[in-house]
């Protein structure tokens, strides 16, 4: 079974060359293919940073909860952002043409309030989204609780010390993806293509940050009471 693995990997490596000859044959995807590979690397870079915080906490016995809680911080932000910044690429779309901004984004960075403050369709989606991350993780943390998956006592404090940090995160890619969709669409790039997996690599990243943050908090405030024993 050792050589399980390896075998897997050495025959996806080889058949590299018939999956590329079969999506050269479509002209938009042979395009994806040239230039597609900058953002998924760099995202995946973005990524193992988050991958080396949650590895440095959930050594800790009283952090291991946080293991059970990072794919969903992560998830909800990162397809909430991935819902906006393809919502600003289609309004770009219909608007302008590649490489030139509608008027009304001709600013090339925004300040929050415009982001989130304005009449403006972009910013009444970001703002519907925001309304949906605290309803959204108290599912999911329910779900968790019902099932006693997270190996930690669901207190006050940690419940909102958890909605906050989801909360920062959200607010946080959502500012950060009216700044790289202008920017990619300035530079004549397709937002979907070349946006979302930073904004995506990012909501890895800062959820793991803010959750780690999360859980020394309320280890601060409760102790070892936080962690359910069983």
């Amino acid at each position: 079974m050792k050589y399980l693995s390896p075998l897997i990997c050495a025959l996806f490596i080889v058949m590299i060359p018939l999956w590329v000859a079969i999506a050269k044959q479509s002209p938009s995807i042979a395009e994806v293919l040239k230039s597609g590979w900058q953002p998924v690397i760099v995202a995946m870079s973005i990524s193992s940073f988050g991958g080396l915080i949650l590895d440095k906490t959930v050594t800790n016995p009283n952090f291991k909860g946080m293991a059970v809680f990072t794919p969903v911080i992560n998830g909800v932000g990162g397809n909430l952002v991935a819902i906006q910044a393809s919502r600003i690429s289609t309004f770009l779309h219909f608007w302008s043409m590649p490489g030139v901004l509608p008027y009304k984004m001709r600013q090339h960075c925004p300040n929050p309030c415009t982001t989130f403050f304005t009449s403006g369709v972009n910013s009444r989606s970001a703002r519907v989204l925001v309304l949906l991350v605290v309803p959204g993780h108290l599912l999911f943390l329910y779900t968790i609780h019902i099932f006693e998956a997270g190996h930690t006592r669901f207190s006050f404090s940690f419940v909102m010390f958890y909605l906050t940090a989801a909360l920062l995160q959200v607010v946080i890619l959502l500012y950060v993806a009216d700044l790289i969709v202008r920017l990619m669409w300035r530079k004549g790039l397709d937002p979907d293509n070349f946006s979302i997996p930073y904004l995506t690599a990012l909501g890895d990243l800062l959820g793991t940050g803010f959750l780690a943050v999360c859980f020394h908090t309320e280890w601060l405030v409760s102790g070892p009471n936080m962690v359910l024993r069983h």
